[in-house]
């Protein structure tokens, strides 16, 4: 049986949704974030980085939400949630299933980071550390952050889905860094588009029902 080794408020929420989305049977082991918000030492004994999403299937354990995709694509999809190969549809398939945790999450990861950091910082240092943080925000992150939202807003102009006209595994990689842009980066903002691709995800069957077997799931809140 499919294991997927699930922490609460993670990209595995992502894992759970494109199982669902395939029809797939799984069984899942919970993992609770400590309270600095990492992931438990256990996940160590699934893969050394003790990172999450992993999951483990007919001996294969598999790390790294891109390669999970492609994993469970090739394996159980059979030619679902892929667009066709050697066509336009497929190159942006690719790309966005790649991009998604390559471009755009460290940015948002950063985001994150510079904005807590203050908030964890000593009391006589914290000063110091908001400035930096503030400065590093104003400067280097937003700015990137406000391009790479203008783009997904383009890109979905162009078309229902970010592979093309049909839903597929990209639109479920791409889910997290549009929600957490959501919660913590201004996408409602001026990107209607981005928007209502978030709401249209949200509405899937296979999205609530992922849901409701991971938990609470509140991304950057």
């Amino acid at each position: 049986m499919l294991t997927v080794h699930h922490l609460n408020n993670s990209r595995s929420q992502r894992v759970l949704w494109l199982l669902e989305e395939l029809g797939v049977p799984y069984d899942i082991i919970r993992y609770e974030r400590q309270p600095d918000m990492r992931a438990p030492k256990e996940l160590r004994a699934i893969h050394p980085l003790g990172k999450s999403p992993v999951i483990t299937d007919n001996g294969n354990t598999v790390a790294e939400s891109g390669a999970i995709v492609e994993y469970l694509i090739d394996t159980y999809g059979n030619g679902r949630l892929i667009p066709p190969p050697k066509t336009p549809e497929r190159l942006r398939y690719s790309y966005w299933l790649h991009y998604a945790e390559g471009s755009a999450m460290p940015l948002l990861l950063l985001k994150l980071l510079f904005n807590i950091m203050p908030k964890r910082a000593p009391a006589l240092l914290r000063p110091l550390v908001r400035k930096v943080s503030n400065q590093a925000l104003t400067t280097l992150v937003n700015p990137q952050l406000k391009q790479h939202m203008a783009f997904w807003e383009s890109e979905l102009q162009k078309s229902e889905w970010f592979a093309g006209d049909q839903f597929t595994a990209a639109d479920i990689q791409m889910s997290f860094p549009l929600q957490a842009a959501a919660s913590r980066g201004g996408l409602e903002h001026g990107h209607p588009r981005a928007m209502d691709f978030l709401a249209r995800i949200e509405a899937r069957p296979a999205y609530k029902i992922a849901l409701e077997k991971g938990g609470p799931y509140e991304v950057g809140r």
